[in-house]
Order: C-alpha cells, then sequence, then structure tokens
C-alpha cells in the first residue's frame, strides 16, 4: 500500500474504508538468519536497511513491549548534524542526509521539519568555542551561520537578552536542523521492513542468549526459543541488561531523561533553541505545543519517571532564557532511559562473541541518530566490517583508551555527557 495525496482523498470521501495495517504482526519462526533484539527506532532501522540495501529478509525484531514503546517515542524529537569530533561529526552529516531522503524512502510522512536549530553563546569564550565548532562542520560538509547580538535579535526577539547572569552575545545557526514526529519514524520504518519480508514480532521478551563455543547461537524468549545465526542487541537503556545475558560487563549507565509539553499556543517558536548555559532545549510541535528538556536526573535508574528537583531545574532554565513562556500549562512529562557511555559517544561494534552484536551508548544523541544507525549496523551485520561513518564507534576504545572521542569535555563520568 502506497501512500499518495490521491489516496488520502480518495480514502477520505468513501469513508476511510480502504486502509491496510501498516506492518503484519507476526509469529515467531524457529530460525532466522538476523534476530535483532529492540523495537525501538533504531532495531526497525537496522531491519529495514538489512532488507532494502542487503537483500538479507529472513529477519526478525523482537520487542518486549510494543513498537516503538521505549526511547523512540521518549524524546524531544530534534534532528541536528552539529557535533564537533572526527567519528561523531561524520556519522550525524551521515545521517542527516538520510533524513533528508527519509520521506520519500520510506514513502511515509514522518513529519520531518528542517526549521533550523540556534545553539546560544553567553560569552566570548563560548562564542570561539562555537566558531570553532561551525568551521569543522563546514568543513565536514555541513551547514552552519554564525549571528551576532543583532541579527539573533530580529530572527528570535523572544528571549531575554539582558539576563544579568546569562546574557546572549550570539548563537550558531543550523538551517537543515530541525524535528521529526518520533512515532511516525518508528511506523514508517515497521512498515517498511515488514513490507520487504521482516517478521515484527511485539510481546516477545528476551530472556537469555544461548551461545555455543563463543559462537553466538539464538535466544530464548517469552514465545519459545528462537535459532539465528546473528544476534543484535539493539536496546537503549537496557543494554547492560542484556548484555548480561551474554556474559558481557559494558561501560554503560542507564540514565532517566525528562521531557516536558505545554497546552497547544498560536505559533511562537520557529526554530529549536539550545541555551547554551542551562542545558535547555525547547521547540514548538505542529499541535502548538512547546517541547522542551534539559539535563539528566543524575542518578542511575531504569525507571521510566523522573524526579521534582529535575522539573523545577529545567523549568527555572526554560524562564531565565525566555520568561514569555512562564504563564503556558505543562499538559505532562515522560522519562527515556537514556545508555550513557563514558565519552558520551555511542558503541556500534561486534562482540568477542561470533554473530553477536552491540548497538548502545546513545547518550543525548539517539534519535537523530536513527537512520544512521540502523543504515550502519546493518551494514556491520551483513558485510562483517565497519561502515566508514561509523568506524570509530568501537567497543573497545574503553579498554585500550585509544580513539576516545569526548565530545562534551567532560571526562568519562557517564552522567556528564
Amino acid at each position: 500500500m502506497r501512500f499518495s495525496g490521491w489516496r488520502v482523498l480518495k480514502e477520505g470521501l468513501t469513508g476511510n474504508k480502504g486502509w491496510q495495517a501498516h506492518w503484519r504482526d507476526a509469529t515467531p519462526k524457529s530460525e532466522y538468519d538476523v534476530v535483532i533484539i529492540g523495537g525501538g527506532g533504531h532495531g526497525l532501522a537496522t531491519a529495514y536497511y538489512l532488507a532494502k540495501k542487503h537483500g538479507i529478509t529472513n529477519v526478525a525484531v523482537l520487542e518486549k513491549g510494543y513498537l516503538g514503546g521505549g526511547n523512540v517515542g521518549r524524546n524531544t524529537t530534534i534532528v541536528r548534524a552539529n557535533y564537533f569530533l572526527p567519528g561523531n561529526s561524520e556519522f550525524y552529516s551521515h545521517s542527516l542526509k538520510l533524513w533528508e531522503g527519509l520521506e520519500e524512502d520510506l514513502n511515509y510522512n514522518v513529519m520531518h521539519s528542517q526549521r533550523g536549530q540556534i545553539v546560544l553563546f553567553h560569552s566570548d569564550g563560548q562564542g570561539d568555542a562555537m566558531a570553532r565548532r561551525g568551521n569543522a562542520m563546514i568543513n565536514q560538509g555541513d551547514d552552519a551561520e554564525m549571528l551576532d547580538r543583532a541579527a539573533l535579535r530580529r530572527m528570535v526577539p523572544y528571549l531575554d537578552y539582558d539576563n544579568a547572569r546569562f546574557p546572549i552575545y550570539g548563537g550558531m545557526l543550523q538551517r537543515r536542523a530541525g524535528t521529526a514526529r518520533h512515532d511516525a519514524v518508528a511506523w514508517g520504518y515497521a512498515r517498511g521492513a515488514s513490507e520487504r519480508g521482516v517478521d515484527l514480532i511485539q510481546n516477545c521478551e528476551v530472556t537469555g542468549i544461548d551461545i555455543e563455543g563463543g559462537v553466538v547461537k539464538g535466544v530464548q524468549t517469552t514465545r519459545g526459543a528462537i535459532r539465528a545465526r546473528k544476534v543484535a542487541m539493539v536496546v537503549a537503556g537496557r543494554s547492560s541488561q542484556v548484555a548480561a545475558m551474554a556474559g558481557m560487563r559494558l561501560p554503560i549507565e542507564s540514565h532517566v531523561l525528562q521531557a516536558f509539553v505545554t497546552e497547544g499556543l498560536k505559533p511562537a517558536i520557529d526554530h529549536v533553541i539550545s541555551f547554551g548555559m542551562g542545558h535547555f532545549y525547547i521547540s514548538q510541535s505542529d499541535k502548538g505545543g512547546l517541547v522542551f528538556g534539559g539535563d539528566l536526573d543524575m542518578y542511575a535508574s531504569y525507571a521510566a519517571r523522573g524526579n521534582l528537583p529535575l522539573v523545577e531545574h529545567v523549568m527555572e532554565a526554560g524562564m531565565a532564557l525566555m520568561p514569555a513562556i512562564g504563564k503556558a500549562r505543562v499538559l505532562r512529562s515522560w522519562g527515556g532511559i537514556m545508555d550513557m557511555s563514558p565519552d558520551g559517544s555511542p558503541v556500534i561494534d561486534r562482540t568477542h562473541i561470533d554473530g553477536l552484536y552491540l548497538n548502545c551508548g546513545w547518550c543525548y544523541g539517539g534519535f537523530k541518530a536513527v537512520p544512521a544507525s540502523g543504515d550502519v549496523t546493518a551494514h556491520l551485520i551483513a558485510t562483517g566490517a565497519p561502515h566508514t561513518a561509523g568506524a570509530r564507534f568501537r567497543l573497545d576504545r574503553f579498554r585500550t583508551g585509544r580513539g576516545l572521542m569526548d565530545e562534551e569535555g567532560t571526562g568519562s563520568q557517564h552522567n556528564l555527557h
């Protein structure tokens, strides 16, 4: 079933009776070429690119709940490619290019809006660092523009430019950045994978990973044993728990990151705005709600809910940046379980167990990475060699100390990334 303007018009005039289910609710087979543990954005994208680019369709995606019920549906929907360090820069550049063609590729509206992102700076030192980052982005082939205070005030006049503590000196604009509808991304990849023969199996929790002689043989699940030649662990905040089933101890901590949305308001915020001093970021959804977030809750947890002190902290940062939002009513909040790595950069690699692959450590960068993560992981599984865009995401960098990518410059403390 293909979407088109004509099809939408026809269904609207005939009672919407001709639509079909977007994907098959498959029953597990006894054996697959590839089993992907995790039915979030990264897992579904991996399955899609395995089928589309590499012709590997005997694939199962196993999700313990419902597809898209984890972090892919629990974030602030920001898409950007403004990373600085080699390795991260190439990867997120690759991801943004895939985002730009994603709707045509999937024949599905993921509501990708390239409204632009502005990262503010509040001192001369921050401005110098931002200019250096912008130059690195341009050298990578991406876009970046430095805005002085006057240009910024014309573009986003509603900010508090004269805050005594955090005066706004300027900002860096990436016009190709923006947002996308998180649920639609999961649904689009699920639909595309299912159409190509991938089995999407919901309510199927993995309870064990079968290994014989250092080779993966399959998985144990709540719906029975499934044999597989290759198994990929793509489970975000649950990475340490799933890897423990294979006898692995990962350098990953799981933390809660809260996000918030207000009542629907008239259009006011045209861009994604990132506060340079308060780790606060905000945009406005197509429904009018202000979508925003801030820091982690700063303690390890598997609970998909946050604490009230962090709620207060995020609200304070928002009010310091743009007091005009103070009267907006917050409708709801939610928490995602973030898999935080020691250097703030992800891992996409083979493990020491033959046929077992790992995708984790996304920190704050998980949603914007979905297309490239799926493409790079699928390439690794299909060919056995790393994709050029993800060649530096090695697991052994935490053992050897070589190739660490400390994007934030905050050292090896997971919660600071």
